[in-house]
């Protein structure tokens, strides 16, 4: 038995504990005796969008270790900004009113000012979670870097260098998608050796030829609500991966992957992995 503890603040408080049971002593299964890659993936691969914002704290450790813990992701998702003193932070929004007890620009605090910061766990998530500090990109990569698949999205392109570089330094370019709605973005993050992936939006995958992408893009992130036409052109793109976001229903689920798509991105990992497949991809 593995037991995880996440901590508030430096504090050595206890924010949530997950077990997570292995087939024997020592370090789980899945950490092998080296980095897990894509290469692990399934056939069908599940993420975990910003940890499974239906079920856990977005943008959490404690969320993205019960997400972890429960084994029905492959993928970790999560958001990244960087603060004024370039420390890349696990975050979606610009400002920290929505999600946390606080508010104001998050591109205006320095890290100091990041160790007062306290998520707000919203009232409608199933169990019971404490409001703890959200985690540094550094923190992320420490604890799970290696042990899953991650997929980092860039909201301000400025960090993709200082990212690129905390992936290199850790053996993670083989582990890690590095996520923008932007294909320059992604031409960069191949370039700098990354996993690239670029999500579209249902308005823009109209006009997008995807094809067009295939000698730098590793992974296509396509809106499920796009048109059929549209996310088949996607999956006959010769892109390796097209993913489906962000689905939190079966029947969302089951029209993606008959469509062609091979990944969901789910809001709820933990009941669409566990409930009945139609028409995945052969």
């Amino acid at each position: 038995m593995v037991t995880w503890i996440a901590l508030t603040g430096g504090l050595a408080s206890a924010a949530s504990v997950v077990s997570l049971t292995v087939g024997g002593p020592g370090a789980p299964l899945e950490w092998g005796p080296g980095p897990l890659t894509v290469d692990s993936l399934p056939r069908v691969t599940y993420v975990a969008h910003r940890g499974g914002a239906r079920e856990v704290p977005e943008n959490s450790m404690s969320g993205l270790m019960a997400a972890h813990g429960r084994g029905t992701a492959q993928v970790l998702d999560v958001d990244t900004r960087m603060l004024r003193d370039g420390t890349p932070v696990v975050v979606h929004d610009p400002t920290l009113n929505r999600t946390t007890f606080l508010g104001g620009e998050v591109r205006k605090l320095d890290l100091r000012d990041w160790q007062g910061v306290r998520l707000r766990p919203k009232a409608s998530l199933p169990g019971s979670w404490r409001s703890e500090r959200p985690p540094t990109v550094a923190e992320v990569l420490d604890r799970f870097g290696g042990r899953i698949v991650l997929m980092l999205e860039v909201k301000d392109p400025r960090g993709l260098d200082r990212l690129a570089g905390m992936i290199r330094d850790r053996g993670l370019t083989r582990s890690v998608f590095v996520n923008s709605n932007d294909p320059s973005v992604a031409r960069r993050a191949h370039r700098a050796g990354l996993l690239a992936q670029l999500w579209r939006s249902a308005r823009q995958l109209r006009t997008d030829r995807p094809e067009r992408w295939r000698s730098y893009v590793d992974l296509l992130d396509v809106d499920r609500r796009a048109r059929d036409a549209d996310l088949v052109r996607a999956v006959r793109s010769g892109i390796p991966r097209v993913w489906a976001h962000t689905v939190v229903t079966p029947a969302q689920r089951d029209r993606a992957l008959a469509l062609g798509c091979d990944g969901i991105i789910t809001d709820a990992p933990g009941r669409l992995a566990r409930v009945a497949q139609r028409g995945a991809r052969p």
